[in-house]
């Protein structure tokens, strides 16, 4: 039983989609060295006259921008460092207008970049194609939109003109709710209460519906007036590709008072209980596979926050925490590095390139295509990590299930011995029984007798041992077997167990004021 059906009487309902996402536009085309020459060549420019004809395009576009941010009633605010909180500054400008619609802020600033440039080459005495790192103007234009909501678009304004924007599936989800009469109340990007879960759940699915490249050109368009140039000479525009990607499933409770009375538990027992191999299993992965990371990093992590505590565990860049959101439990994925995970794509063929039948499994690549399975990948992790949460009151032991465990039992006119929770190899082999790597795929002989008897784990001594521990933890119902498989899963009684008395033995106090 996790934590939604325990506590259901608590809870309102569920709801999962998209939170912060951070999406790149790139102008491909003038990334290439030969590609960017031929550009150069259609708009009869030569070389040496590249850096003329490079800021009459930037004066273009920076002018073309100052009158489009004019034209909302806007002031541009220049910023003597990009380092400055621009959201604060445009959500201060919101402030005096809540009701306002469209540009909210603007501001300008001088940024370091990658540019397209033309260089001389020491070598050869000939002016060339180059790519360098700069400092160039950049303008951030934040919105209250009426399909997205809060959100900001940036444009770099020297070659290649890059872009990126900023929207958020939560806000994006409160405008759909006003648009379909659903009563809702917003907590600081989070859903307070809603109507109808169910019908805000189907809405939320179907983001991934919508074109979002389609509406993502339509704003580049308004905002670079030198794309219809550069989408004539190469018959495409921006490519849009996922930056950054949240997702996250908020379990929203009655009231604040239900969910701070189990959380500070919750919080405990999950990072007390949980190592930082666990992570493999809410990523899918499989735990024989950890020293082919050569350098990634597994964090356990748990951190104090201005509402109360968090925990994260962290995989090469990407995570998952768990933190508390007014009424709200939330879970949340961050996906920073998608080539951790696979995507299923048609194969080519080799010699004609055409897309053929088959398909197969590939790295799983930052395309905004690929955002539906963005989310099939959160929604497993976070599905994985809500039935992995102990079940259990950490303010004390489950006396009577501990205690049957204590005891002998009889199965099948077989006797077998009770449990010593405190001696050293029962905490040994209940902390090999947690690793979150049996999670998904359970664990057999082998497996177990490597945990726990590490370097003389092939002794016939130790495999006799382990098949004997095997059939007490069955015979206590700590373990259950596979039907027709030699492979053994810990059962739900057995975790809740397993995790009360790892908490109780293990834990320290939380310095919580």
């Amino acid at each position: 039983m996790n934590i939604i059906e325990k506590f259901s009487e608590k809870i309102n309902g569920a709801l999962q989609t998209f939170d912060r996402v951070l999406i790149n536009g790139y102008l491909s085309n003038l990334f290439s060295y030969r590609k960017f020459l031929y550009y150069l060549i259609q708009n009869d420019i030569k070389l040496k006259d590249f850096k003329t004809f490079a800021n009459e395009q930037t004066a273009l576009l920076c002018s073309h921008i100052e009158n489009y941010i004019k034209e909302s009633h806007v002031k541009v605010q220049y910023l003597e460092s990009g380092k400055l909180n621009k959201d604060e500054l445009a959500r201060r400008a919101f402030a005096q207008d809540m009701s306002k619609t469209g540009l909210i802020a603007a501001f300008s600033v001088l940024e370091l970049c990658n540019t397209m440039t033309v260089v001389s080459n020491y070598d050869t005495k000939q002016l060339e194609v180059a790519s360098r790192s700069s400092k160039c103007k950049h303008y951030y234009l934040y919105y209250n939109d009426e399909e997205f909501g809060w959100m900001f678009f940036k444009i770099q304004t020297w070659f290649p003109y890059n872009a990126q924007i900023y929207i958020n599936g939560r806000e994006y989800l409160s405008r759909l709710l006003d648009k379909h009469d659903i009563q809702h109340t917003m907590y600081y990007n989070s859903f307070a209460d809603i109507e109808n879960f169910q019908k805000a759940q189907e809405l939320a699915d179907g983001i991934l519906n919508k074109k979002l490249s389609s509406s993502f050109d339509g704003i580049a368009k308004k905002i670079n007036n030198l794309l219809p140039n550069i989408e004539k000479v190469f018959h495409s525009g921006y490519y849009w590709c996922i930056d950054q990607c949240e997702f996250a499933t908020d379990i929203n409770f009655k009231n604040r008072g239900d969910l701070g009375a189990l959380f500070k538990t919750l919080v405990e027992t999950t990072y007390f209980t949980f190592s930082s191999q666990d992570i493999y299993s809410f990523f899918g992965r499989k735990i024989e596979k950890i020293q082919q990371l050569s350098k990634a990093e597994i964090v356990s992590d748990l951190r104090r926050r201005y509402q109360g505590y968090r925990v994260k565990f962290k995989l090469n860049n990407n995570q998952i925490k768990m933190y508390d959101k007014g009424n709200n439990l939330r879970i949340e994925v961050t996906i920073n590095n998608p080539r951790d995970f696979k995507v299923l794509k048609p194969e080519l063929d080799k010699e004609s390139g055409e897309v053929t039948e088959s398909k197969k499994w590939v790295p799983m690549g930052k395309s905004i295509v690929n955002l539906y399975r963005y989310a099939e990948i959160c929604k497993a992790m976070i599905s994985r990590y809500i039935n992995a949460l102990p079940d259990i009151d950490a303010d004390k032991l489950p006396v009577k299930a501990v205690g049957r465990i204590s005891s002998s039992v009889n199965v099948n006119g077989r006797r077998y011995s009770g449990f010593n929770i405190l001696s050293d190899d029962t905490l040994n082999l209940l902390g090999a029984l947690s690793d979150g790597a049996y999670l998904i795929n359970g664990f057999n002989n082998k497996l177990l007798r490597h945990k726990i008897f590490n370097g003389d784990a092939d002794s016939k001594r130790n495999i006799n041992k382990t098949t004997r521990l095997i059939a007490k933890l069955r015979a206590h119902k700590i373990i259950k077997k596979v039907p027709k498989k030699n492979r053994y899963y810990v059962t739900a009684t057995g975790r809740k167990i397993i995790n009360s008395i790892l908490l109780y033995t293990n834990k320290t106090l939380l310095n919580v004021a």
